[in-house]
C-alpha cells in the first residue's frame, strides 16, 4: 500500500488507523474468531484490512449476515460486524435464537461491533428481541473514512442523500463531523472553512463544537498540512451526476460499477491474463475482479485521460515495451546482459498491465462506438446547451416506449430539469404520465423522491442555470480532448459546476462570482477556526514555511461526487500555474445509475 503515501498528504495515515482500531478491537477478544459481516461492509473493510491479515488475528472463518441458523463452527467467539440498522439487528436476534436453541450459546461468546457508531434505538431492538443479555459485548468501529486512493479518501456510504434530502434524517451529519474532526486530529487543524450548500453551516459548527467539547488545548501538535476544507454540497450541482462521464475511469465506472476501488467485468475477454501484479483474479467462471488504483502505474497514467486519448497512450506504452525487449539483442556483455534481466520483472509487469487494460479498453469501446451510446451522447450536450429544453424530448418518449431501463429514462428527464432550472409544467406531467403507464404505477413514490431533493421540478419565471452556465463557462466548444487546457474535457463538452466553483475559489476568489453564487441554491459558508501562533503555517517548523509553496485544499463533497469530477480536480492541481493542489473527502463515489438507485423506491406489491 505504498501508493497510499504518495499524494501530498499521506492518506496512508487514515489506514493505518483503521487498522489499528481494528487490531485492537479483535485482540480484545482472546481465542479463535468467527466473522458474521453485513453484507455493505466487506468491501469497505476490505479497503483496510485483508482476510490474510484478519487470519492473524485468530480468525477462523467469515461469512456473510443472514437470517437463520448460522453455519455450525468451532470457534470461541462470534463477532457480528454491522452498520447500526433495525434489519440488521432483527437479523441478528434470529441467528442468537437458533443458537439457543441449538443449544450452542454455552460454549460460545457473542460479540456486536457497530461500524462506525454505537445506536441506542438498535440495542433497544435487541432487548425488544429479547436475545440483548446473550451478547457478551457491544462496541464501536470508529472508521468513518476510507483511504480509496493517494489523494481520495470516502465515507462509502451511498444513502446519505437520501437520508438527508427525502427522508430528512440529519445524524449522518454527527458521523461527518466525526470523520472530519478525525481528520483534523492526523493532519492539523483547518485554519479555513469554507463552503456551498444547505447543510455546510451545520457541519462546520457540529465540528466546532465538537472541538470546544474536546478542548483546544487537545489539539493536534502540528502544523496544519491543509490550507482550508471546502465543502460541496451535492444539491449546488444536480447536473454533473446525470451526464455520463468520458474518462477512462468514468466509463468503467458508468459501464461496470466500480465499488470499493474493484470492478468485475466479463471473464471471456481475459482468457490471457495471468495471474501476476494487477492483473484479474477469479471470482467464478464468467466474471473477472479487477482492483483499480494509483498502485498500478499504467492505470495511473491512464484514468483521467478523455477516453479519446486512451487508445494513443497503449499504443505509445506497447511500442516502448517491444523497443525494451529488443534491447536484449544489443547486449553484448554479462554485465548488460545482467541489466536487461534485472528490468525484466518490471517489463512483464508492464506488459501484463499493458494487455489488462488493452482489453479494458476494448470493452468499453464496444458501447461508446455504438450508435445507442453516441445518439444518447448527443442529447445529453443539446440538453447542456439548452437546445429545445423546454419541449417534451422525442428521444426520452422513444425510451419510454421501448421500456429502456427506467434509470436511463429518469437520468435523462432529471439532465432536462436541472439544466433547464425546472421543466414546463405539461412537460412534467407529461413524463410523469409516461413512466406511470410504461412501467407502472409503483414507480410514483421514486418519482416523488426525485421532486423532493429537486431533481425534478417545475419552471419558475428566471432560468439561473442558464446564467450560470454562461457566467462560468460550463459549456465549452472544441474542447481538446487529448491535449485538455480546461476541465470540460472530463465531459468533452460540460466543465462539472462544482468543480467549477473549487476553480473560482483559487483564483481570483468567490467575491467575483458574488452574483452567481447567489443564483446557486444553499447559504455560502466561509469561516476560520483558531489556531495558535506557533501552529501556523508560516511558522519556522512548518513544512509549508515558504511563501511559494502551493497551497493544499481538501475538497469534501456531502451526498457524493463522481469519477469525473476527480479527475477535473487533478487536473487542476496537475497544471503549471496551479495556486492550490486538490485531495478529495467523499460521502460516496456516485454515478448517474447508483445516484438515482439510492433515491428509488416503488410501492409494496400488495399495494398495486
Amino acid at each position: 500500500m505504498a501508493h497510499l503515501s504518495a499524494g501530498k498528504v499521506n492518506f496512508g495515515t487514515l489506514r493505518e488507523l483503521a487498522r489499528k482500531d481494528l487490531v485492537t478491537l479483535l485482540e480484545k477478544f482472546s481465542g479463535t474468531k468467527a466473522i458474521f459481516w453485513d453484507e455493505e461492509l466487506t468491501g469497505p473493510i476490505g479497503l483496510v484490512a485483508e482476510y490474510s491479515f484478519l487470519k492473524e488475528l485468530d480468525v477462523v472463518k467469515m461469512f456473510q449476515l443472514k437470517r437463520g441458523r448460522i453455519p455450525s463452527v468451532s470457534v470461541k467467539n462470534i463477532l457480528f460486524i454491522t452498520r447500526p440498522e433495525i434489519e440488521l439487528m432483527d437479523c441478528i436476534a434470529d441467528n442468537l435464537h437458533c443458537e439457543e436453541n441449538q443449544g450452542h450459546s454455552a460454549n460460545k461468546e457473542y460479540q456486536l461491533i457497530f461500524v462506525s457508531r454505537r445506536c441506542a434505538v438498535c440495542e433497544q431492538r435487541l432487548k425488544d428481541k429479547g436475545v440483548y443479555g446473550t451478547l457478551t459485548s457491544i462496541d464501536e468501529l470508529p472508521i468513518d473514512f476510507y483511504t480509496l486512493d493517494s489523494d481520495v479518501i470516502s465515507m462509502e456510504l451511498d444513502s446519505i442523500f437520501k437520508d438527508l434530502y427525502i427522508d430528512n434524517e440529519t445524524s449522518s451529519l454527527h458521523q461527518i463531523a466525526r470523520g472530519l474532526m478525525t481528520v483534523q486530529s492526523l493532519y492539523g487543524i483547518f485554519p479555513n472553512i469554507v463552503g456551498k450548500g444547505r447543510h455546510v453551516r451545520n457541519i462546520f459548527e457540529l465540528m466546532t463544537r465538537m472541538r470546544r467539547d474536546i478542548g483546544v488545548d487537545c489539539d493536534p501538535p502540528m502544523s496544519p498540512l491543509f490550507d482550508t476544507l471546502m465543502i460541496i454540497d451535492r444539491t449546488v450541482d444536480l447536473v454533473t451526476p446525470a451526464v455520463t462521464q468520458l474518462t477512462y475511469e468514468g466509463l468503467i465506472d458508468e459501464f461496470y460499477g466500480i465499488k470499493h476501488n474493484t470492478v468485475k467485468l466479463p471473464g471471456e475477454k481475459f482468457q490471457a491474463a495471468t495471474s501476476g501484479g494487477q492483473s484479474p483474479r477469479s471470482d467464478d467462471s464468467a466474471v473477472k475482479s479487477i482492483v483499480l488504483n494509483s498502485a498500478e502505474e499504467l492505470y495511473a497514467d491512464l484514468r483521467d485521460k478523455n477516453f479519446s486519448a486512451v487508445g494513443t497512450t497503449l499504443s505509445r506504452k506497447a511500442k516502448a515495451i517491444s523497443a525494451q525487449y529488443e534491447e536484449r539483442h544489443e547486449a553484448k556483455t554479462v554485465s548488460e546482459l545482467k541489466q536487461f534481466v534485472a528490468k525484466l520483472p518490471q517489463m512483464q509487469a508492464t506488459k501484463q498491465s499493458l494487455a489488462l487494460h488493452t482489453s479494458i479498453a476494448e470493452l468499453v469501446k464496444e458501447i461508446t462506438i455504438s450508435e445507442a451510446f453516441q445518439e444518447a451522447l448527443q442529447v445529453e450536450q443539446d440538453l447542456l446547451n439548452g437546445i429545445d429544453t423546454d419541449k417534451v424530448c422525442p428521444y426520452i418518449e422513444d425510451f419510454i416506449c421501448k421500456q429502456e431501463p427506467l434509470t436511463k429514462v429518469l437520468r435523462l428527464i432529471c439532465l432536462q430539469s436541472a439544466s433547464n432550472s425546472g421543466l414546463k409544467p405539461r412537460v412534467l406531467e407529461h413524463y410523469k404520465r409516461e413512466i406511470i403507464h410504461a412501467y407502472g404505477f409503483q414507480h410514483m413514490v421514486t418519482l416523488h423522491n426525485l421532486e423532493t431533493c429537486g431533481l425534478l421540478r417545475l419552471q419558475q419565471s428566471s432560468r439561473p442555470f442558464t446564467v450560470i452556465r454562461r457566467a462560468l463557462n460550463l459549456t465549452v466548444d472544441d474542447v481538446n480532448e487529448i491535449t485538455p487546457t480546461d476541465i470540460s474535457y472530463v465531459h468533452s463538452i460540460y466543465a462539472p459546476l462544482s468543480v467549477r466553483l473549487v476553480q473560482w475559489a483559487a483564483k481570483p476568489g468567490w467575491k467575483q462570482i458574488s452574483d452567481v453564487l447567489n443564483l446557486i441554491p444553499g447559504p455560502l459558508v466561509q469561516e476560520t477556526q483558531p489556531i495558535s501562533m506557533d501552529l501556523r503555517r508560516n511558522s519556522k517548523n512548518s513544512i509549508h514555511s515558504s511563501i511559494e509553496e502551493t497551497k493544499v485544499t481538501l475538497v469534501f463533497f456531502l451526498g457524493g461526487c463522481t469519477y469525473a469530477e476527480i479527475s477535473a480536480l487533478r487536473f487542476l492541481s496537475k497544471r503549471d500555474d496551479a495556486p492550490t493542489d486538490y485531495l478529495i473527502a467523499t460521502t460516496n463515489i456516485a454515478n448517474g445509475e447508483n445516484f438515482l438507485n439510492s433515491l428509488s423506491e416503488t410501492l409494496n406489491n400488495s399495494l398495486v
